[in-house]
């Protein structure tokens, strides 16, 4: 029985609206978290990501362990009194910084041995280490197992190397995590873009046993129909009463296309990263702020929303404050696509719970792949 109870109160079709209920409050699903990957959602105020409705953020191992450390985190009353957030929060496992810093890391059976990218010093990081930094140190609420991602394109007998390691990992892990009442342990699917892998992976997940299902090794460079394609078989093949999650995915369209494929969480830096850099996301795709054509454009983003940042600013204001370069330009524009990402979310879990999730996904698809 998993710790956390999930329910599923609707679904259409394969996409399902349910609740994940936590010690620190219930999380509706489908579900968008927000990335705090150094204790911070980038630019905002926790105030600001809340009133976004936000509900579960994610924070990153790999930049805690390094910068401040954990062990500061665990003086200082662990990652949610650190940072000011009482909801949950899910930490990632450091297994994707493994991936990308493969040029100063080295993976055994044992561990993987990397230097900070900070300073140069050498890190261990084994999956039983990586359960003692999120569940014991941090404090997290939804803890990750650790896994080895190889990027894409991955020959078979790499990625089917990885996703046995994984498997022997995530035993490591769920051992190491041990029986808790108040936190949760996620497993990690791994495979590609290979079928028969991804069965193979969910298979070892199962035996292991684990309170919720991740899909990791997508969103590294595949693209979007092989995304989807790899979705069509490898989420239908994990539990259908367990959360299943997209890791690291992605773009508006991904995210309904993957919801299409009975996926309920989602985490992604995009909604920030595109605000910093004068990209905002709407209901018809996205927009270039620093566009000459907002330069005297006075309606906001979207008037409908109860988002500050998307309704009581000017697209003319919005660009003038993102070609001054003005620290407020990004704060606003990471605030909105936050916000426009819950908003989606929402929508969607309308749509599942009124039977109409097909209509919605038709119609955002015409939408935002219009170009």
């Amino acid at each position: 029985m998993a710790r956390f109870p999930f329910e599923i109160t609707a679904s259409d079709g394969q996409a399902r609206t349910g609740v994940l209920k936590t010690p620190r409050g219930d999380i509706p699903t489908p579900i968008f978290m927000p990335v705090g990957t150094a204790a911070t959602v980038k630019a905002l105020t926790l105030d600001m990501v809340r009133q976004a409705h936000a509900k579960i953020i994610l924070g990153n191992t790999y930049h805690l362990m390094l910068r401040p450390t954990a062990e500061r985190v665990k003086r200082l009353g662990g990652l949610h009194k650190f940072m000011g957030w009482d909801g949950p929060i899910l930490t990632d496992s450091g297994g994707f910084q493994v991936m990308s810093l493969s040029q100063i890391s080295k993976v055994t059976e044992e561990a993987v041995t990397f230097r900070s990218h900070l300073d140069g010093s050498r890190h261990i990081l084994s999956p039983e280490r990586s359960i003692e930094i999120q569940a014991d140190l941090l404090g997290s609420d939804i803890v990750m197992q650790l896994d080895e991602c190889v990027s894409w394109p991955a020959e078979e007998a790499r990625a089917q190397k990885a996703l046995q390691l994984s498997a022997r990992w995530g035993l490591r892990s769920k051992q190491a995590f041990g029986e808790r009442d108040t936190q949760a342990l996620f497993g990690i699917q791994q495979g590609s873009t290979f079928e028969a892998l991804r069965r193979e992976s969910t298979e070892r997940l199962l035996e292991i046993g684990f309170d919720g299902y991740a899909i990791g090794g997508l969103a590294v460079g595949e693209g979007h129909e092989a995304m989807c394609d790899t979705l069509d078989y490898s989420a239908p093949i994990l539990p259908w009463d367990r959360p299943r999650y997209l890791m690291g995915v992605g773009k508006p369209i991904d995210l309904v296309e993957a919801v299409a494929r009975g996926v309920d969480m989602f985490d992604c830096v995009l909604p920030t990263r595109s605000g910093r850099h004068g990209q905002v996301w709407t209901w018809d795709g996205p927009i270039n702020i620093k566009n000459a054509r907002f330069a005297e454009d006075d309606t906001p983003l979207d008037a409908d929303s109860d988002c500050p940042a998307s309704r009581d600013y000017s697209k003319a204001y919005l660009h003038h404050l993102v070609r001054a370069e003005e620290i407020l330009g990004q704060m606003l524009l990471s605030w909105h696509n936050i916000a426009f990402f819950q908003a989606l979310m929402m929508a969607m879990r309308q749509a599942i719970a009124e039977g109409r999730f097909e209509a919605f996904r038709k119609d955002f698809r015409a939408r935002h792949l219009k170009k």
